[in-house]
């Protein structure tokens, strides 16, 4: 675990505005801006009785 903790990698992200945008990687974990032109999501995020 040496290095961490020293830079910022995380920025907040033009879309959607959480802390999830990557700098070096260049798009966001969390909408997946960047990336793709739709917004990221997964049947898997979402609980079970949300699904219906």
């Amino acid at each position: 675990m040496g290095k961490r903790g020293r830079k910022i990698i995380h920025i907040k992200c033009r879309r959607c505005g959480k802390v999830s945008f990557h700098r070096r990687k260049g798009y966001c974990a969390s909408c997946g801006f960047g990336r793709s032109r739709k917004i990221r999501n997964y049947s898997w995020i979402v609980k079970k009785k949300d699904r219906y």
